[in-house]
């Protein structure tokens, strides 16, 4: 999978205890720096590119201290969602659903792809374009890269950042984005990027950092591949019949709507579930609580783009408030 979990990056965000981790001599980065740029140019990237972004590069000690960090403890669906889906980040979206709802609606049409799952994916994943992260993107990805952990993983994804750069679509001064290396308004890494940013205003680049329509675009483009299907939501939360047990939950197990009505669930609001020819999963986020969705195939497609069922639930709630606001 090609995402770093971002409920692990919310939980680091608060502040959680960090475990020490073993320097390394700075002599020993330095032939790792060199073996990489020889990899690079074999794969292609120009000797310019990389001398503009790779002289005087060095290891940020703090991406490994944040790349090192445990929980102290899991936080419940509820924290999560109040965190992520509260009253001032849904009255903003509306806000702003609104206001660039001519190019959401031409960006829907295009890609099929709902406007309040488009914003929602974009005020959860960077705060509406404000969170994008401080961190050089090489520099981080380098640390990530060079120190071991995942060293494959975040090589990949270096090496990507350099083809980035050499395309020309960012320059390595405006390419920054989170210590794990995800980029820009929808925090895409490299290889996201290169398979799924569009060049949807026009200008020969591909901008997830300042171009709206080049944001919008790239985020329609991943659910689309994702395997999004227009007509479909991606759930509901439900109500379970009282003393339930023995329900099948997790999304291993489908039945059709008509089975889990007969199984005693309800909509939300106590209401029959819609007489409709759809199978869906029971999904139950935390243990022991009665909080619980009915999610259809739509819901697995916002899984592809963050496999946290927590992540995925909150869009699809923060979704519905903004298009029923």
């Amino acid at each position: 999978m090609e995402f770093v979990a971002r409920r692990d990056l919310l939980a680091l965000a608060l502040g959680l205890a960090a475990a020490p981790w073993p320097a390394r001599s700075a002599g020993r980065f330095d032939p790792w720096l060199d073996e990489l740029r020889r990899e690079a140019r074999a794969a292609g990237v120009s000797a310019t590119t990389l001398e503009r972004a790779l002289r005087g590069l060095e290891p940020i000690p703090r991406v490994i201290e944040l790349d090192r960090k445990q929980p102290e403890r899991r936080f419940t669906f509820a924290e999560y969602r109040q965190r992520v889906v509260n009253a001032t980040r849904i009255d903003r979206g509306r806000r702003l659903r609104a206001e660039h709802g001519a190019l959401l609606a031409q960006v829907q049409a295009e890609y099929g792809i709902p406007s309040d799952i488009i914003v929602a994916l974009w005020g959860i994943e960077s705060n509406f374009g404000e969170t994008q992260g401080s961190f050089p993107v090489i520099a981080a990805l380098a640390t990530l890269a060079w120190e071991g952990r995942r060293a494959s993983f975040f090589r990949k994804e270096l090496l990507a950042a350099l083809r980035i750069l050499d395309k020309g679509h960012v320059t390595p001064t405006r390419m920054y984005g989170s210590w794990a290396g995800a980029m820009g308004q929808c925090q895409f890494m490299p290889t996201t990027f290169l398979a799924y940013a569009v060049d949807a205003d026009g200008d020969g680049r591909r901008d997830i950092w300042e171009s709206l329509p080049d944001v919008f675009a790239s985020i329609a483009n991943y659910m689309r591949g994702a395997g999004w299907s227009s007509g479909y939501r991606w759930g509901r939360a439900v109500v379970l019949p009282r003393g339930a047990s023995g329900l099948t939950t997790g999304l291993e197990h489908k039945a059709s709507l008509a089975r889990w009505s007969e199984l005693g669930l309800r909509r939300a609001d106590g209401a029959p579930l819609p007489d409709e020819p759809i199978r869906a999963s029971l999904v139950t986020p935390d243990p022991g609580d009665s909080t619980a969705f009915l999610v259809y195939d739509n819901f697995r497609s916002l899984m592809v783009w963050n496999r946290s069922t927590y992540f995925a639930l909150s869009v699809g709630l923060l979704a519905d408030e903004l298009r029923e606001g």
